[in-house]
């Protein structure tokens, strides 16, 4: 048996990056697992049973979480999403930076932890090394689903979209959306004939001079839109039309954003990080310099204007393999079962 935690997602009302994955990958796992919720549920484990989470979690807020984790009834598996509150401590959630040491150190006391990228894996590992501790986890890389919304590929796009560029993430420091903002008022100062739409929710602690900004530039740029709390449907509407996504962020774990766009036949504009690349490389994309104004300002003016660029790159996200929710799940239960 595979017991699934849900303690936290259950009850999430944000559609977060991590809350998609744990709900993507509930759906997809389906009757391969027994939904549990921490301190709710009190399950029967026996010794070749699996407990499963795909949450951070605090060992101190979950009580006899800690002698879980030190005498186990069953085995632990769980999925370990970034260090990026080690790594960037002043523009990550302060309770996050207080708990994630913590919450690494636990994941060491698992029989196997699945990361959801190579780069992340090494951070990981890395961790636990550099702090000295012999780890019992066995770490393996899981790749993400790109379909983020459980649609079907999208094919080759006939028409070349409108120049309408699309951005997508939590409002805040890390995604970068500020920078982007630059971009655009330079392209505009050039004369550039575009939209900018920019959705997400406004971190509490470090998004909202971010968001405050975007609603100043709404007054004076009729191409530009901030949707912060747009639905599902809303978002599929831009995609539609949408003749790129662009992601200029500073870190990250895998890069959604990145697959989710190549789902839709769209080219992705990216910041040039180690751990995008894994999903940049096989096509489709175009990495830039992060935080490069003029590399930027001209790659996103080329991509809009250059339609036989835009044919190129949009055909090579058609076509290429894309990893599916399905198959991460699937995934998953081969290794604990195996």
């Amino acid at each position: 048996m595979i017991y699934f935690d849900v303690t936290k997602s259950a009850k999430a009302k944000q559609a977060s990056g991590l809350m998609r994955v744990n709900r993507r990958l509930s759906e997809e796992l389906g009757d391969a697992v027994t939904l549990v919720r921490w301190g709710e549920s009190n399950p029967p484990w026996q010794p070749d049973d699996w407990y499963l989470t795909t949450e951070t979690f605090d060992v101190a807020q979950r009580p006899g979480f800690g002698d879980f984790l030190e005498r186990p009834p069953c085995r632990l598996a769980a999925l370990f999403p970034d260090a990026i509150p080690l790594q960037h401590p002043k523009i990550t959630w302060p309770h996050s930076v207080v708990r994630h040491p913590g919450y690494m150190m636990a994941l060491a006391k698992f029989d196997h932890v699945f990361a959801i990228s190579d780069a992340v894996k090494h951070d990981l590992t890395s961790y636990w090394q550099w702090a000295g501790t012999t780890a019992r986890a066995a770490v393996s890389t899981l790749p993400l689903g790109a379909d983020f919304d459980g649609s079907k590929r999208h094919p080759r796009r006939d028409d070349v979209p409108p120049p309408v560029l699309l951005c997508v993430g939590i409002v805040e420091p890390r995604k970068n959306q500020s920078f982007l903002l630059r971009v655009a008022e330079e392209m505009w100062a050039r004369g550039g004939d575009f939209e900018l739409h920019i959705v997400g929710r406004v971190n509490p602690h470090f998004g909202r001079p971010i968001a405050a900004e975007m609603r100043q530039i709404t007054k004076r740029r009729p191409g530009f839109h901030f949707h912060e709390a747009a639905t599902d449907e809303v978002l599929a509407r831009l995609l539609a039309r949408t003749r790129a996504v662009v992601f200029p962020t500073i870190a990250e774990g895998c890069g959604l954003p990145v697959l989710e766009a190549l789902w839709r036949g769209l080219p992705c504009v990216c910041s040039d990080l180690p751990v995008l690349r894994e999903n940049t490389e096989a096509g489709g994309c175009v990495p830039l310099p992060t935080n490069d104004l003029e590399a930027w300002t001209e790659g996103l003016q080329r991509l809009l204007t250059d339609d036989g660029q835009w044919r190129r790159l949009a055909d090579v996200a058609a076509a290429r393999p894309l990893p599916t929710w399905k198959e991460s799940a699937a995934q998953i239960v081969r290794t604990l079962r195996a």
